[in-house]
């Protein structure tokens, strides 16, 4: 039973830590990186579908990106939906392809995009410690059903302290890895 709660908990902090890892793809760093608009929403044909759905996404450059839309009609929309979102990019469209220039980072947008960072960091760590509470939670209403003794709780929350000091240390590495993607230049 305690063996049960303890792999569950694990694989929902590993879950949280892969969400965490997928969302700072995302984030611009100063190279061009596909994961920044793979998943931008793209309005095509009356639904809305990514961008990775749509098209192939290259680097021909360390500051572009190219796509190359599956259907060529579909390049209006793309244009519109990266124009739409908050990238901050100008699309240059030659009638096959969309070419995407990322401007170098300003001193000033890499400290924003830290501190975007660090707020994705601690919701991390809040979710982790909300799983913790939970299989706590759980654990202490297992030793009241007498399903569990006082000692196998007090032992299984230790085992659980140390699983989140551990989620807690790999969430620290992502960041500190992030933060100096970033502010390279």
């Amino acid at each position: 039973m305690i063996a049960e709660l303890m792999k569950e908990a694990e694989q929902r902090m590993q879950v949280t830590l892969d969400v965490l890892e997928e969302d700072l793809t995302a984030i611009r760093t100063g190279r061009a990186s596909p994961a920044l608009i793979e998943k931008l929403p793209v309005e095509y044909y009356g639904s809305t579908l990514p961008l990775i759905q749509l098209a192939t996404i290259s680097v021909p450059e360390s500051r572009q990106l190219l796509i190359r839309p599956f259907d060529p009609s579909s390049l209006k929309a793309i244009e519109k939906a990266i124009l739409a979102s908050d990238l901050g990019l100008t699309p240059n469209n030659d009638g096959k392809s969309i070419r995407l220039n990322l401007p170098a980072l300003t001193e000033e947008r890499r400290r924003e995009l830290v501190k975007v960072v660090n707020a994705r960091l601690e919701e991390c760590r809040v979710a982790v410690r909300n799983i913790r509470r939970e299989v706590i939670k759980s654990l202490r209403d297992l030793e009241k059903e007498k399903e569990i003794s006082e000692d196998e709780e007090k032992q299984a929350e230790d085992e659980l302290q140390e699983l989140t000091d551990a989620m807690m240390e790999k969430i620290e590495q992502i960041g500190e890895r992030k933060e100096k993607e970033i502010l390279e230049i």
